[in-house]
């Protein structure tokens, strides 16, 4: 996993140097063109070759195809793209979007658009799966009068209660081990508003607005697995990959990468598509020894 990561930003600005010295036209490319360039380039094919095997070209595909379908992503820089799609290939996850596993999603920061490589809560599922070490796992949203107690020592909760209407009034996290740890996160709705303000870039875009309950699942369970979960090599990748792209602001221009804006045509501004993080909760996983399967 190490060395499928290392370098990134020297790699992909070798792959763009190589680009610009083959350039002999100076007509503008469009953005399609420039990802295009560059994900044909050697030095990136290398890349995704010696990550994702016979599933690279697959990928590759897929980048351009979740490029080319959103016209607000094609207002990104296309090697930030790239570079956010790779953080992806080093896990393992496809980033189309109506496979839930991961994403890129552009924002806007101080008027710039900016690529953020983000993972759906499918994909969270997913690599745990992959440790082998998880009997259940299993989050949902908690409606009006079901919620009876919870316990402040030990966390646990209990949802025996009635449903007496359709609010929703938290959400929660369940994990149990093969070993027989267990443990249970609780967020009210109003904790998940106020951890979404503090630390989301996307909480006023759509997404947030569209698929709250959704983004608030992802939330609660990927703070569980965070802080109680079994940190494989994966997981921990996952969590910095999240956590580096969540801290790094957009009008930060990346030194080890050189601008091309001027061969680059400005997309004309879509509005991004909106998209559910789950499709619905999942109970139980495969015992210790069962093989996940790659979705990539």
């Amino acid at each position: 996993m190490a060395n499928s990561t290392t370098n990134t930003n020297g790699m992909i600005a070798a792959a763009t140097q190589e680009q610009a010295q083959q350039v002999k036209s100076k007509a503008p490319k469009t953005p399609a063109a420039v990802l295009n360039t560059l994900l044909n380039n050697a030095t990136i094919q290398e890349q995704l070759k010696s990550t994702l095997k016979e599933n690279s070209g697959a990928f590759a595909t897929s980048i351009m195809n979740v490029f080319q379908a959103d016209g607000t992503l094609q207002q990104c820089d296309p090697k930030l793209v790239l570079k956010e799609a790779l953080k992806g290939a080093a896990l393992k996850l496809p980033i189309e979007k109506q496979l839930g596993f991961s994403y890129i999603i552009p924002f806007r920061n101080h008027g710039v658009m900016q690529p953020q490589f983000q993972i759906g809560y499918k994909g969270y599922i997913q690599l745990a799966m992959r440790t082998g070490a998880y009997k259940y796992i299993n989050a949902d949203k908690v409606y009006e009068g079901e919620l009876k107690s919870v316990d402040k020592l030990t966390g646990e909760i209990d949802i025996s209660g009635e449903k007496v209407s359709d609010k929703v009034v938290g959400y929660f996290a369940y994990i149990e081990t093969i070993t027989g740890f267990k443990k249970t996160f609780y967020w009210d709705k109003e904790r998940v508003a106020a951890h979404a303000q503090r630390y989301s870039k996307n909480f006023n875009g759509a997404i947030w607005k569209t698929n709250f309950d959704e983004m608030a699942i992802k939330t609660v369970l990927r703070n569980l697995l965070s802080h109680y979960g079994v940190m494989s090599v994966e997981m921990n990748s996952a969590f910095s990959s999240e956590a580096f792209s969540a801290a790094a602001p957009a009008d930060q221009p990346d030194n080890e990468i050189p601008a091309e804006a001027s061969e680059i045509k400005p997309a004309e501004e879509t509005e991004n598509d909106d998209f559910p993080l789950l499709e619905e909760p999942i109970s139980e996983v495969p015992q210790a020894g069962e093989r996940a399967e790659n979705n990539v």
